[in-house]
């Protein structure tokens, strides 16, 4: 079991506390088994946090941080200049034995303010993001993004990019179907890119529920695997082309043919994520016939190569393939 720490100082923003608490404790593994044990940190003997209009009372100190497998730290009203006593040298005593830490909104100026950063791209919430280049000019500050993923370290900016860079966390640790379902109980959507375009699960456009083009959309989805072509997707639909083409811009933004390529590297991630075929397998049970086509759509939809997002989102345990 992976274990989340949630470090609470003092100040700390209610939304950036409950975020991580959330969405890492709502996901399932497809056996129903919990994939991670949330443990709530303070730097106070007592273990008490100042919360703004309430306080809370965390159940672990700065011991758990040694244990933990990914810490989190949330924003605070007021980033400290220096951070409490014994907090800087837990985090880089972690860091140097791999645990991953991420900051949620400003909770960046807590991250920045152990050194590190230092070298390293990070975000903000935009309206911070001035004052956490001046504090830590080592640190390059991006704001318009919603999460960075450096490896081992990860920003996010606001409080709705902190679920973001959760689900992609869950994502990286356990695959598309675990993060899909912590994100459906978080209300979430999949697809919010983050500034690291190759990580993105894309969505399909989609249709007002109940509209003419529903049950086409979901046919569409169910064969995306043929090599379609656009004559046969109008027959389906009993339109002509020309009128297909009017309905799917006025219902979804784009085109037939534009919504069954991303159908199809939709599925093309799932089956990256989830098996151990080659890129010429799923080139063919994705509908794009040669695995030249596969790879040139994949890269233009998803931002990087079939075997670069493989790499990155295998899911634990499922062996490689040869690409």
């Amino acid at each position: 079991m992976h274990t989340v720490a949630v470090l609470a100082l003092d100040g700390v923003i209610p939304f950036d506390l409950s975020a991580p608490i959330d969405t890492f404790g709502r996901a399932l593994l497809p056996d129903g088994r919990v994939p991670y044990r949330v443990r709530v940190c303070s730097a106070r003997e007592d273990g008490s946090v100042s919360a703004g209009a309430f306080t809370v009372r965390a159940p672990y100190g700065l011991e758990a941080l040694g244990e933990a497998d990914t810490i989190i730290l949330p924003g605070v009203a007021e980033p400290p200049r220096t951070l409490p006593p014994g907090v800087p040298e837990a985090l880089r005593a972690a860091a140097a034995n791999g645990t991953r830490i991420a900051s949620i909104c400003v909770g960046a100026f807590l991250f920045a303010a152990t050194g590190l950063l230092d070298g390293l791209r990070a975000t903000t919430h935009w309206i911070a993001a001035r004052d956490l280049a001046e504090r830590h000019p080592e640190v390059t500050v991006d704001p318009n993004v919603l999460y960075v993923d450096n490896g081992q370290f990860l920003t996010s900016a606001g409080a709705a990019a902190a679920l973001d860079m959760c689900l992609h966390m869950i994502r990286k640790d356990f695959g598309s179907a675990v993060a899909a379902h912590a994100a459906r109980m978080s209300v979430m959507p999949l697809e919010r890119e983050g500034g690291q375009a190759q990580f993105i699960v894309h969505a399909l456009p989609p249709a007002p529920a109940g509209t003419t083009l529903e049950p086409l959309l979901q046919w569409l989805e169910d064969h995306c695997d043929r090599e379609l072509t656009l004559d046969e997707v109008a027959a389906r639909a009993g339109m002509s082309t020309r009128t297909l083409n009017r309905r799917f811009r006025e219902q979804t933004g784009t085109t037939p043919l534009q919504w069954l390529h991303r159908a199809r590297v939709r599925r093309a991630q799932y089956l990256l994520e989830t098996t151990s075929h080659t890129v010429e397998h799923i080139a063919v049970q994705t509908g794009f016939g040669s695995p030249t086509a596969f790879r040139e759509r994949f890269r233009r939809v998803a931002g990087t190569s079939p075997q670069a997002y493989r790499k990155s989102f295998r899911a634990p345990g499922r062996p490689a393939a040869a690409d």
